[in-house]
């Protein structure tokens, strides 16, 4: 099992020198990935509920520095070498699909083929208002926007014909590194959003989801397999856990979890965010070997 890191992009983790820190931190110490999440408008009294907390709250204040997290992965794209970098969740349904085919491909190519695309349906009624986007049907055009970004990635020129875009004969270039393909994973913690993730990705980001409730899910994600005659180890699992310790990393990779996500905010100077980062470490990986006490 390997060890991830979500820690950038949000409050403190917005600074740069915060980043710089965390993320060159998290390639020495031997964190397999480095996520950043996603909101384009957070709202002071938001009437929909966030799906990832008890009180249906998001525990980052509204008024809270919040980084476009292409942008802050192309900034420790720029100061790492190894470890891989992924989204987590970019909200698709927000955006232009043909521009984030674009920005995915191009942070691609220079983080030398180290990112992966996570991208999730979105929650937030007020955030798709403000951004003009219809909120009904948004899971139905994420699946459109993800077919019609895959063929701008694998054809040259490229033509799609859909619900909610349509191009024909464009070019959209660079193409991601590894033959055209970029990896997607979707996030979402529901039955849809699994049955979603078996049918369109390459894996699935489970966040904030107490560690006794993991191998529920993934026996959800292993029979949708089954029914949709996909093999199950084609998927790549990640999760952020609401509970466990380094205790639970037997148990989850027992469940078929390839990926355990730390998640954290990390301290506001540089040098105590590297110490931070070497204190998690320490906790989570092996500080010998650089993998999961599991290896």
């Amino acid at each position: 099992m390997r060890v991830g890191l979500h820690a950038i992009g949000i409050g403190d983790g917005a600074h740069p020198d915060v980043i710089r820190a965390v993320a060159g931190a998290a390639d020495a110490c031997g964190f397999a990935r480095l996520w950043c999440g996603e909101h384009v408008v957070l709202v002071d009294s938001p009437a929909s509920r966030y799906p990832y907390s008890a009180d249906g709250r998001v525990p980052v204040p509204a008024d809270a520095d919040w980084l476009d997290p292409l942008l802050a992965l192309s900034f420790a794209a720029a100061v790492t070498s190894r470890i891989e970098l992924a989204t987590g969740v970019l909200l698709l349904p927000e955006h232009n699909p043909v521009v984030v085919a674009k920005q995915a491909a191009t942070l691609d190519v220079l983080s030398a083929g180290r990112f992966t695309l996570g991208v999730g349906v979105g929650w937030s009624a007020e955030e798709f208002a403000a951004l003009g986007v219809p909120f009904a049907g948004r899971a139905r055009r994420t699946e459109e926007y993800l077919a019609a970004m895959r063929a701008l990635w694998t054809q040259d020129p490229a033509s799609f014909a859909g619900e909610f875009t349509r191009f024909d004969a464009v070019r959209v270039n660079p193409k991601p590194l590894r033959g055209g393909r970029l990896p997607v994973v979707f996030g979402g913690n529901s039955e849809a959003a699994l049955r979603r993730c078996v049918a369109l990705a390459d894996g699935w980001y489970g966040f904030n989801i107490p560690a006794a409730d993991v191998p529920s899910h993934v026996a959800v994600l292993a029979d949708e397999c089954s029914r949709q005659g996909r093999a199950f180890g084609e998927l790549t699992i990640a999760v952020a856990l609401s509970d466990g310790t380094p205790d639970s990393l037997p148990a989850l990779a027992a469940a078929g979890v390839t990926e355990l996500v730390v998640v954290g905010v990390p301290p506001s100077a540089p040098d105590a965010a590297a110490d931070w980062v070497a204190q998690l470490a320490r906790t989570w990986i092996d500080p010998h070997e650089g993998q999961s006490f599991l290896q």
